[in-house]
């Protein structure tokens, strides 16, 4: 079973539900994936202090201006990322800035003064947490394919279920609705989608919503924050439009930041607390689908 923690709208909740969901269902052997390369944040929750592997991805590429440059600023010209700047005589790149397209080797006079080069785009990152393994990625500044970076760390998690490592897969989406989030949501059984009552929050649902059924996956639905926003209805009234389950409301509570500050899930910090009763609730409807 693969389930995908999701919301159109950022800092909603997704991993501080992804953190107590997994630490609930451990029991089931989860793997747990962060899938948002540009802010990762789940290993903060599970207080990794220790990766016990790390690797570069390359997946980008970048320009690189040799000795041979003659100055003569024609790529400077149709460079449509502003990479190029010229210092002490001669035309530089910019790394975090050139996506490595290379229209300035196209139209440079001097045959093999610019090179095109494969460089990193991010890394992946492994911990064998006391809650199930870990995989985490990160993006590196400037560079594309954060699709790709989410991909890679599914399918590591994908094969420790073949090696039996782990059983199920959560992954822990980033916000919005680009690349990453549609890697993380491709192949996935089920999506619950995390939003809190603004009407900010429910125009991103929605679209995130449009995710989910252009991959024809179900999805249920979780109100964070709930009853932050009293005689706002937005919400509910796009649950039962469209036919999405609410199956937890998380009302806000002040042990939630300090659990993150704690570094610890909130279902552990503070087990009593109401978010962390309703996220037991929401637990025991997930533990059915495993």
């Amino acid at each position: 079973m693969e389930i995908v923690i999701a919301s159109g709208k950022g800092g909603v909740g997704k991993s501080t539900l992804t953190g107590s969901l997994i630490t609930l269902l451990k029991d089931y052997v989860i793997a747990a994936v962060d899938a948002d390369a540009e802010a990762p944040n789940l290993h903060l929750i599970f207080n990794v202090d220790r990766w016990e592997e790390e690797r570069e991805v390359i997946a980008a590429h970048s320009a690189r201006i040799n000795e041979s440059c003659i100055n003569c600023g024609i790529c400077d010209n149709v460079c449509i990322y502003e990479a190029i700047y010229e210092a002490d005589g001669q035309r530089k790149i910019k790394e975090y800035l050139c996506e490595g397209c290379g229209a300035c080797r196209a139209v440079c006079p001097v045959e093999g003064a610019i090179e095109i080069f494969p460089s990193v785009s991010g890394w992946i990152r492994i911990a064998n947490t006391s809650y199930g393994p870990l995989v985490s990625a990160e993006l590196d500044v400037g560079k594309p394919n954060s699709g790709k970076l989410v991909t890679e760390e599914k399918n590591i998690a994908k094969n420790w279920v073949k090696e039996g490592r782990a059983k199920h897969v959560i992954v822990d989406a980033a916000a919005g609705i680009g690349c990453q989030v549609i890697a993380s949501l491709s192949g996935a059984n089920k999506a619950i989608l995390v939003a809190e009552p603004t009407p900010s929050s429910l125009s991103d649902l929605m679209r995130a919503y449009g995710l989910t059924q252009h991959f024809r996956i179900e999805a249920f639905l979780v109100i964070n924050k709930y009853g932050i926003n009293p005689g706002y209805d937005g919400l509910e009234r796009f649950s039962r439009e469209n036919g999405v389950e609410i199956i937890g409301r998380i009302p806000y509570h002040s042990s939630v930041p300090k659990s993150l500050a704690s570094m610890k899930p909130l279902v552990e910090f503070a087990p009593n607390s109401p978010p962390a009763k309703e996220i037991k609730k929401i637990a025991e409807i997930v533990e059915g689908w495993l």
